[in-house]
């Protein structure tokens, strides 16, 4: 990457509940995918967004997509299992080479996450659309930059924990909920070179991703995901010995 280049953000959602469950039209007219993007391009003026769907080609991340990709944000539910290990691999191995991946809500069960976790990333869960706040745990973090405290949202669906997942390079927001639960809602990890960032607020439910401030947390997310430098390949074994290269 130059200093020059846009970024290169990619949000990919399976697409699922937009094909299965007529009353999400209502919430999410042009699916979650595009209420993120839309919400990321109010905020990251220059930046080139594009979204992508289970059901394209490639399923939507075929090389010359994740290849051009510098920041993945990644939204799944209902159809983990039918992502492709070859692709859970070739992102696992981008992310490791330093793109930047943003996993949401119930995308804490995609193959990709539990692949870079090591760990199941099962966590409690009741969906009564209860009230969520969002309390900032680091406000000197890049990521809570300008967040409210609390973020309040109204209807949400609860993660309690105890959330299975590595303990955190850095916890940046917990979540309280009407029913009495806490939940470490954003964390980030280093894995590789690459940077990800984990955050429950967005239930396909409720318009959580219209929401202002959530809109902030994934567009300063994608800020601070972004490759420091060159994405690059994972290393090759030489067949001569370095000296005679």
């Amino acid at each position: 990457m130059t200093g020059s280049a846009p970024l290169r953000v990619t949000v990919w959602n399976e697409g699922v509940h937009e094909r299965t469950k007529p009353e999400m039209a209502g919430t999410y007219p042009d699916g979650i995918h595009g209420a993120i993007a839309e919400g990321l391009t109010g905020l990251l003026g220059g930046a080139d967004i594009r979204t992508a769907t289970l059901a394209e080609p490639g399923q939507g991340l075929p090389p010359e997509v994740l290849d051009q990709t510098d920041v993945l944000l990644w939204w799944g539910h209902m159809a983990h299992d039918e992502v492709d290990d070859a692709l859970v691999e070739r992102v696992v191995a981008r992310v490791q080479g330093g793109m930047g991946l943003i996993v949401l809500h119930s995308g804490h069960y995609s193959k990709v996450f539990i692949r870079l976790m090591g760990t199941t990333c099962s966590l409690q869960w009741r969906n009564t659309g209860e009230r969520e706040l969002v309390w900032t745990i680091d406000p000197t973090h890049p990521i809570a930059a300008g967040i409210e405290h609390p973020v309040v949202i109204p209807e949400q669906e609860m993660y309690g924990e105890p959330f299975d997942i590595p303990v955190p390079d850095e916890l940046v927001f917990a979540s309280t909920f009407a029913g009495g639960e806490v939940f470490r809602s954003g964390v980030t990890y280093r894995r590789g070179r690459g940077r990800v960032f984990y955050f429950s607020p967005g239930d396909e439910a409720f318009p959580v991703y219209y929401h202002p401030q959530v809109r902030r947390v994934l567009a300063n997310a994608v800020e601070w995901a972004r490759p420091v430098g060159p994405v690059v390949a994972p290393a090759t074994a030489h067949e001569s010995p370095l000296r005679d290269l």
